[in-house]
């Protein structure tokens, strides 16, 4: 019998398209695990959730991350901030009773979130990476649908804000969402910087090491006085929402019309939009002098003056015996750049390296 070759062709495309989304999965079902060599992906494919490894080290992260960057840069969301595990022995498990962890070889598991038993007896439950970015662990009824939620990566977000995500607080559980910078570029733990929404203000405002540094203006009218997001033609690019109830007090944001819209806090201050390269806060510009912009003034050391700047550059020291330099070292691996940036300012009559 003579064979079709376009039916053919047409037949072996969707035979391969079928197990592609075959092996596409978004969800963890009891005794499911994930390990480096794979990953779950969101129903339209927009968000991965995997292990990466962490720069030139050993060491890796379980992240959410945009699919179509493939780049660590851009993690909307790290699982074990803190504790970095050895490449690539770092393994995510939903086990039989519920339990949502990760584990690596030769140490300690990082639980994530543990069932009650009185939940584990009632109902189903799975581990789900939806396509707005929230990972969240729900009891699903027979249909699929989902009951409830028992716990969500959006409420303990890292560096990033995510459209739909919320900084604020719960008054219910006195939990608080917050954004806080890594370290340093390799090092995700909390750094020197954090975004906080300040409930009896309804501002936002960005602190270095709890000293406020840079605030929003009170929301007004749609939007902030010091927030950056509008273009050329003063259209706004996003819209804010703040919720002020008695069970909780929180400001989120929706994107307009950009999938990968998220506001990233850098190491040294400055909230972005990593995908519109647009500016939404540069507290990397205020040095305790000026309040251009938002920021905040506090009480300079004598030998500053207005004007004086950090500029931060790479390369190899050469040993100075200058009787005005000065080399000094740290073992405190949670301190960055933003902190030689202090240092400097603090003694700024000395020569100083970063």
């Amino acid at each position: 019998m003579a064979c079709s070759c376009p039916a053919l062709i047409c037949l072996l495309f969707f035979s391969c398209l079928w197990r592609s989304l075959a092996a596409r999965r978004d969800t963890l079902k009891p005794g499911d695990t994930l390990n480096s060599a794979s990953s779950l992906v969101s129903e339209t494919g927009k968000f991965s959730l995997g292990f990466f490894q962490n720069g030139i080290s050993k060491s890796s992260y379980l992240a959410i991350y945009h699919t179509n960057t493939g780049n660590s840069i851009l993690n909307a969301w790290i699982a074990n901030r803190k504790t970095p595990m050895l490449y690539p022995t770092g393994v995510l498990t939903l086990d039989m009773n519920n339990t949502l962890k990760v584990t690596q070889n030769g140490g300690d598991p990082l639980l994530i979130y543990s069932a009650s038993e009185s939940t584990t007896n009632n109902s189903n439950i799975v581990a789900t990476l939806l396509d707005s970015g929230n990972f969240i662990l729900h009891q699903v009824n027979s249909n699929g649908s989902t009951e409830r939620v028992l716990w969500q990566s959006f409420d303990h977000p890292v560096d990033t804000l995510l459209p739909g995500m919320k900084l604020g607080v719960d008054y219910k559980n006195g939990h608080i969402w917050s954004l806080s910078s890594w370290t340093s570029l390799y090092s995700a733990e909390p750094g020197a910087f954090t975004v906080d929404w300040v409930p009896g203000e309804h501002q936002l405002k960005i602190k270095e090491r709890g000293k406020v540094c840079w605030s929003s203006g009170v929301f007004r009218n749609g939007r902030f006085k010091y927030v950056l997001p509008d273009d050329d033609s003063k259209k706004m690019r996003y819209n804010f929402s703040i919720v002020s109830n008695e069970n909780e007090d929180y400001f989120t944001y929706v994107g307009d019309q950009s999938d990968a819209s998220q506001w990233v806090l850098n190491i040294m201050g400055r909230l972005h939009d990593f995908d519109e390269k647009v500016d939404i806060a540069r507290a990397d510009y205020c040095y305790g002098y000026n309040s251009d912009g938002g920021c905040a003034r506090w009480e300079q050391p004598s030998c500053r003056h207005v004007g004086d700047k950090f500029v931060l550059k790479t390369g190899y020291f050469r040993q100075m015996t200058s009787s005005n330099s000065i080399y000094t070292s740290d073992s405190n691996m949670t301190l960055g750049y933003s902190d030689c940036k202090t240092t400097v300012k603090q003694r700024s009559n000395m020569t100083h390296y970063c």
